[in-house]
């Protein structure tokens, strides 16, 4: 908001300056009766202190109101060059100090995400993190694009997210995930092979643009591959057959509603492992149904029965009201 500022204080200095020549041509109009564009033109000599003379020869009463323009328009040009000076200076010093703080708050990033690509995957990936809260930074090599999220505080890189000193300096190493989300599958690939380099253990989600693509950025080495176009054709389809199932989750994961899916893994020591999901309490203490429970090296398993015993390392797929999910995963953590 300071930064602002200086730019809204240009507009109004602006504003005066088109106001004082509208009052100045109005003048020499009334009261020495010449034309409109004369008028202009004086006011115009006057303020920029050309200095050609008079049009014509002025009365008392035109030169006492020349006076009153020639106080006025100077000391407004000098406010304006002034204040346009002011702005450019503290446009400038933001965007340096901007860059170097953002680059501080990169390097200190640990467990975070890179979202590679600043297109419209990248931004709903990026939107729905930050509702999370989780950290990220997104890194693009189109300086437009990035200048698109500098309102939201979000942390962006410019740079080429194919090559091992960008996806160094996004803190790669410490990193949880990378999601490689431009516009061409090649230059994903080239993002993946890089990436699982640096880090072996990231865990890797690519976006496809050709159904041929998904198989060869498998290769490479994304542990999920997300095609936006097969997507929306399934939930369109979706749309037409179930629409009262589409609407409710939408509903519940746009948070219309007091509701939300969360996943939680049990911890090792959690008072959870080894109990069956009765004996948990979990619906009873904290009103969260789950759904589901992923395994390690298992399938999902599906509405699961009241005797299925969790253990260490499983993930609940569970849905509920967000200060029960909160405490879910409070207890799936701490140690017994």
């Amino acid at each position: 908001m300071a930064a602002m500022k200086p730019f809204f204080n240009l507009k109004i200095v602006f504003l005066a300056l088109i106001l004082l020549v509208l009052v100045g041509m109005a003048g020499f109009h009334f009261i020495e009766g010449w034309t409109w564009f004369e008028g202009f033109y004086m006011v115009l000599t006057t303020i920029s202190t050309i200095g050609y003379g008079e049009i014509h020869p002025l009365s008392q009463a035109g030169r006492v109101f020349n006076s009153f323009v020639i106080v006025t328009g100077v000391g407004l040009v000098l406010l304006f060059f002034g204040g346009a000076t002011q702005a450019l200076l503290e446009f400038e010093l933001q965007s340096v100090f901007g860059r170097r703080r953002m680059d501080r708050e990169i390097s200190r990033l640990s467990d975070h995400y890179i979202l590679c690509g600043a297109g419209r995957v990248g931004r709903s990936a990026a939107r729905e993190l930050a509702r999370k809260p989780l950290p990220f930074v997104i890194v693009d090599n189109d300086a437009q694009k990035l200048a698109r999220y500098s309102d939201q505080g979000w942390l962006t890189m410019l740079g080429d997210a194919t090559q091992a000193p960008v996806l160094r300096q996004a803190q790669i190493e410490r990193a949880r995930g990378l999601v490689a989300s431009t516009t061409t599958d090649a230059t994903n690939i080239y993002i993946i092979l890089t990436a699982r380099s640096l880090n072996p253990r990231l865990q890797i989600i690519a976006r496809a643009s050709e159904e041929e693509a998904e198989k060869h950025l498998l290769t490479a080495g994304a542990n999920h591959v997300v095609s936006p176009y097969n997507f929306a054709g399934y939930r369109i389809a979706q749309t037409f057959m179930r629409p009262h199932v589409v609407d409710f989750f939408d509903t519940a994961m746009n948070q219309q509603l007091p509701l939300e899916i969360e996943e939680v893994q049990v911890q090792s020591g959690s008072r959870f492992a080894g109990q069956t999901l009765e004996g948990s309490r979990i619906r009873q203490e904290m009103g969260v149904i789950v759904l589901a429970i992923k395994g390690e090296g298992s399938g999902m398993r599906f509405n699961p029965s009241p005797d299925v015993v969790i253990r260490e390392g499983d993930h609940l797929i569970a849905m509920g009201e967000p200060d029960g999910l909160r405490r879910l995963e409070h207890s799936a953590a701490e140690r017994a």
